[in-house]
C-alpha cells in the first residue's frame, strides 16, 4: 500500500507538470503562463517603458538618439540613413513585435505553425494566391536599388537586434498565450507586409460572379444592371479636366467570350468595405493662406493599431506620420515642406483566366495554338502537432491556378475553380522608393517623381506643399487594357486576352491646382468618361465623395476645426436621395403602433447617422432589406454564385423606374410592386429591431445597433476595446461600421512651421498590459485630434518628453 501511495506521489506531480506545461487546444500551457517570473504577470506593466536607457547595437554606424513623447511616440534622430532605419526597426519591434510577426505569418500562410490544423485552409489560400511568390519578386525589386536595399536591411537588423534582447519573461503576452516564440526577421517579411496590404485592398474580385450573371441574363440585361459608369458621379479628377498627353492605342477587344465553371456558393450583396477619404484645400480657401491636407484611410480596425506613429530625422529628412509595423519609412504624413495621404483606387489589377489543360496531370495548358508547360511550386505547410502538408501549386504564364476544386475557405468564394490568377502584386516592384522620396520631398516635382516608383496597391495620392500647390493622382502601375477587360473571367487560351503593356506613369490621371481650390477622393470613379484608358468598370458609391465636395465647395477661411469636424460628418447623401421616393409609398393604415412611431422618427430625421438617432437604425435596415427584396429572387440561384447590382443602380431604379419589372418576386404567384417591397422592408426593419430591443427605446439608437468596437488582431477575448457609442456609417464621410472605419485621422496645416494633428483608435504599444495600448481610442471616438509633436532637434522643448533611448555601436 505504501508503495502505491509513493507511486502516486511521483506520478501525479509529473502528470500535472506535463499538463500545465503543454498547450491544450486554445488554452496556453498554464504553469508557464502563470509563472510569476516568466508568465503573463511580466506583461502587466510595460517592460519597455524605459527612462534614459542606453543600448548597443551591432551594425550602428554612429550614435542615435530616440526621444519618446507623452503618448510613447518615438522621435528618432540619426546621423545617416542606415542608422535611421536601424532605429526604426528597433523601436517598432519594441512596441509591436508580436503584431509584425503575426501579420507576416498570416500573409505567408504560416498560421498553422502556431495554432495547428484549424488554420490549414487559411494558409492554403494565402499560398495559392501567390503571396510569398509575389513578396519574393517584390524583394528582388527592392534589393536592386541601393537606397531601398539599405532601408530594408538596416530595418531588419534593427528588429533582430531587439529580438536578441528578449528572454521568455518579456516576450509579448500573445506569444505566451499561443505558446510560440519570436523568430528572426528577414527582408522578405517586409515585402510580405506590403503584399498583404495589396491583398486587403484588391481582393474584391467580382469576375466570377459577373461571368455567371452574363451566362444567366445575357449581355443586354447585364449591361443595363451593371453599367460601366454610374448613374450619379462626382469623379476624383474634376469633370472637364483636359488630358495633356497623346494616349497609346488601346488593345483590340477579342471577339470570343468565355464560359465559367461554378461552385456551390451563395450569392451576396456587394458590401461596402475598405474605403478612405482624403482632400487638400488650397490656401485661397483657408484662414492661414496655406494649404490644409486631410486623410483618413478606412480599414478593418484592430488592436494593436494597424499604424505606428513615428518621426524620422536624419540629414536630408525630417518626416512625421504613420508607418506600417514591419516596413521602413513613413507611409502617410508630412515634413517641413509637403504633406501627403492615400485612399484606395480600386483599379482592376487582378484578373482570372480560364485555363484549358491537356489532362488531369495539369502539366500542360493550351495557349496561343500550342501546348505549353506549367511550372510547379511546392508549398510546405508546417502544422503544429501534425505532419507537414506539401501543397503543389501549378503556375501558367498568367500566374498560379488557385484551386482545382471548390475551396473550403469562405474568403475564397469569389475564386473560380481551375482558373489562373494574373495579379499585379506578383510582379517585381519597389514601393519603398515612393515613400523614401515623399519623406524627403520639397515640392510638386518631388511628389511626381516619387509616384513613378509605385506599383500596387493603386492609391489616390493627395498632395499639398508650402508653395501653395495641391494635387491628386490616382496612381499605380495600370495594365493597358481594352474596355471591360477583367469585368468577366478571361480566356486563358487566347493571347488577345493578356495584359498588353502598361499605361505610362505620366499618363495616370492627375490634376494640379484645379480652379475649384481643392482636390479630394473617397474611392469613387477616378475620372469622367473622357479619360482614354480603362482603369475599372466599378468604384465605390459616389455619396461620400459628393458630400466631401459639397462641403469643400462652400468652405472659406477653413481652419483645423472646420476640417476636423468634417472628418466626423455623419450626414447621409443616400438618405437624402432615397427617402423622398420611398416615404410616400409607406401604407400608414397597415402599420402597428411601433411601426407608426418609427415612421414618425423618420419624418423628423435630419438624415444624420448620429449615435443617438433611432431613425438611422430604421433606415439602414429598411434599405438593406429593400435591396434584398428587389434582387434576391433573381440573383439567388443554387450553385451559381452571383452578386446584386450596385447600390447606385438600385437607387437609380427606385427614383426613376417605379414600375420596373425587377420589383416582381418571380418566386410568388402574384405580381409585386415597388410599394409592396417598400412596405415589407419597412415592417421587417421595425420588427427586427423590436425583436432585438423591445418597443422603441434608447436601445434602438444607431450606435447601439451598429456596435462599433476595435477587436484584437487575433480575436483574443478581453484584448479588444469596449463597444463605442459613436455614429457614422459606410455611406457617410465618417465611414464607420462595426469594426471597420477611419484607421488614422490626420490633418496637416502647412505654413512656415507645419502643424500636424492626428489620432488612431489604439495606442503605440502592442502590449495589452500597457497604458499606451488603447489610450487614444476615446479621443478618436470623440472626433478629437492630438497635436503632433514635430520636433526640430532631440533637445526640442516644445513638447512633453517622458523617456530617451540612446543607441551606440
Amino acid at each position: 500500500m505504501n508503495k502505491i501511495k509513493a507511486l502516486f506521489c511521483i506520478i501525479i506531480p509529473i502528470a500535472l507538470a506535463f499538463l500545465f506545461n503543454t498547450k491544450l487546444g486554445s488554452t496556453p500551457p498554464l504553469l508557464k503562463f502563470l509563472n510569476p517570473f516568466m508568465g503573463f504577470w511580466q506583461n502587466a506593466e510595460n517592460n519597455h517603458f524605459m527612462f534614459n536607457h542606453k543600448a548597443k547595437i551591432k551594425g550602428a554606424i554612429d550614435e542615435i538618439e530616440i526621444v519618446f513623447d507623452d503618448r510613447m511616440i518615438p522621435h528618432i534622430f540619426a546621423k545617416n540613413d542606415h542608422d535611421l532605419y536601424l532605429a526604426q526597426g528597433y523601436v517598432t519591434a519594441m512596441h509591436r513585435l508580436w503584431q509584425m510577426d503575426f501579420q507576416t505569418r498570416f500573409a505567408a500562410g504560416r498560421i498553422s505553425e502556431v495554432v495547428g490544423e484549424k488554420a490549414i485552409e487559411v494558409d492554403r489560400y494565402q499560398r495559392r494566391m501567390g503571396m510569398v511568390y509575389g513578396a519574393e519578386n517584390s524583394l528582388k525589386g527592392m534589393m536592386q536599388d541601393p537606397k531601398s536595399k539599405e532601408m530594408i536591411l538596416a530595418y531588419t537588423d534593427g528588429i533582430n537586434a531587439y529580438i536578441k534582447t528578449l528572454s521568455h519573461a518579456n516576450y509579448p503576452i500573445e506569444y505566451k498565450i499561443l505558446d510560440f516564440k519570436p523568430e528572426n526577421w528577414t527582408p522578405v517579411k517586409c515585402a510580405l507586409l506590403l503584399k498583404q496590404m495589396s491583398a486587403v485592398l484588391a481582393m474584391g474580385s467580382d469576375e466570377f460572379y459577373m461571368t455567371n450573371i452574363m451566362k444567366k441574363f445575357g449581355p443586354e440585361i447585364t449591361k443595363d444592371l451593371f453599367p460601366d459608369y454610374p448613374f450619379r458621379e462626382d469623379p476624383i479628377i474634376p469633370v472637364g479636366t483636359k488630358w495633356d498627353f497623346s494616349p497609346l492605342p488601346i488593345p483590340k477587344t477579342p471577339e470570343s467570350f468565355t464560359k465559367a465553371q461554378t461552385g456551390d456558393v451563395k450569392t451576396k450583396e456587394k458590401v461596402e468595405g475598405i474605403g478612405s477619404n482624403n482632400w487638400a484645400l488650397s490656401g485661397s480657401k483657408t484662414a492661414s493662406g496655406f494649404p490644409i491636407l486631410s486623410n483618413d484611410p478606412h480599414l478593418d480596425l484592430t488592436l494593436p493599431s494597424i499604424w505606428y506613429q513615428i518621426q524620422l530625422n536624419a540629414p536630408g529628412v525630417n518626416t512625421y506620420g504613420v508607418s506600417l509595423p514591419g516596413a521602413p519609412g513613413v507611409i502617410i504624413g508630412f515634413n517641413q515642406k509637403i504633406a501627403w495621404g492615400v485612399t484606395n483606387v480600386a483599379a482592376d489589377v487582378l484578373d482570372f483566366y480560364q485555363i484549358k489543360f491537356k489532362d488531369n496531370s495539369h502539366n500542360e495548358y493550351w495557349y496561343n495554338n500550342k501546348w505549353n508547360n506549367t511550372s510547379k511550386r511546392l508549398e510546405t505547410i508546417k502544422i503544429r502537432g501534425g505532419k507537414d502538408e506539401v501543397d503543389t501549386v501549378y503556375y501558367t504564364h498568367h500566374g498560379p491556378v488557385v484551386y482545382f476544386q471548390k475551396p473550403k475557405y469562405a474568403r475564397a468564394n469569389n475564386v473560380p475553380v481551375g482558373d489562373a490568377l494574373r495579379w499585379i502584386a506578383h510582379d517585381e516592384s519597389n514601393e519603398l522608393m515612393t515613400f523614401y522620396y515623399l519623406n524627403r520631398g520639397k515640392n510638386y516635382n518631388d511628389y511626381r517623381k516619387a509616384l513613378t516608383f509605385y506599383t500596387a496597391p493603386a492609391q489616390n495620392f493627395v498632395f499639398a506643399s508650402v508653395d501653395n500647390d495641391i494635387a491628386i493622382t490616382p496612381n499605380g502601375k495600370f495594365p493597358l487594357k481594352w474596355k471591360d477587360q477583367g469585368k468577366f473571367i478571361l480566356d486563358g487560351t487566347d493571347p488577345g486576352y493578356d495584359w498588353q503593356g502598361w499605361i505610362p506613369a505620366g499618363q495616370n490621371p492627375t490634376v494640379k491646382n484645379p480652379p475649384r481650390g481643392f482636390v479630394s477622393s473617397a474611392n469613387q470613379s477616378s475620372t469622367d468618361k473622357t479619360y482614354p484608358y480603362y482603369i475599372n468598370w466599378e468604384f465605390a458609391p459616389y455619396e461620400r465623395g459628393k458630400r466631401i465636395n459639397d462641403r469643400l465647395t462652400s468652405m472659406t477661411k477653413a481652419t483645423l476645426d472646420s476640417i476636423r469636424l468634417m472628418q466626423t460628418d455623419n450626414y447621409s447623401i443616400m438618405a437624402q436621395n432615397v427617402l423622398p421616393s420611398i416615404m410616400p409609398l409607406v401604407n400608414t393604415e397597415q402599420l402597428n403602433a411601433t411601426q407608426k412611431e418609427a415612421l414618425s422618427y423618420l419624418t423628423k430625421w435630419n438624415k444624420r447617422y448620429d449615435a443617438k438617432e433611432i431613425a438611422a437604425s430604421v433606415f439602414e435596415i429598411w434599405t438593406k432589406r429593400l435591396s434584398f427584396d428587389i434582387w434576391n429572387d433573381d440573383f439567388e440561384v443554387d450553385g451559381i454564385p452571383m452578386r446584386y447590382p450596385s447600390r447606385d443602380r438600385t437607387v437609380e431604379m427606385i427614383i426613376n423606374k417605379p414600375n420596373s419589372k425587377w420589383y416582381d418576386n418571380t418566386k410568388t404567384s402574384q405580381k409585386e410592386t415597388l410599394s409592396d417591397l417598400v412596405n415589407e422592408a419597412f415592417k421587417y426593419s421595425c420588427d427586427s429591431l423590436e425583436r432585438r430591443f423591445g418597443p422603441i427605446n434608447k436601445d434602438w439608437n444607431w450606435a447601439n445597433v451598429k456596435q462599433t468596437n476595435v477587436p484584437h488582431l487575433a480575436k483574443i477575448p478581453g484584448f479588444g476595446s469596449k463597444v463605442l457609442m459613436i455614429g457614422g456609417a459606410k455611406s457617410t464621410i465618417n465611414a464607420l461600421g462595426e469594426s471597420n472605419g477611419p484607421s488614422w485621422r490626420m490633418v496637416i496645416e502647412l505654413g512656415k512651421t507645419p502643424k500636424g494633428h492626428g489620432v488612431y483608435p489604439g495606442g503605440q504599444s502592442g502590449n495589452p498590459g500597457s497604458k499606451f495600448y488603447d489610450n487614444m481610442i476615446d479621443t478618436w471616438a470623440n472626433g478629437k485630434l492630438y497635436d503632433l509633436f514635430y520636433m526640430q532637434s532631440a533637445d526640442d522643448k516644445s513638447g512633453t518628453i517622458i523617456s530617451r533611448l540612446k543607441i551606440s555601436k
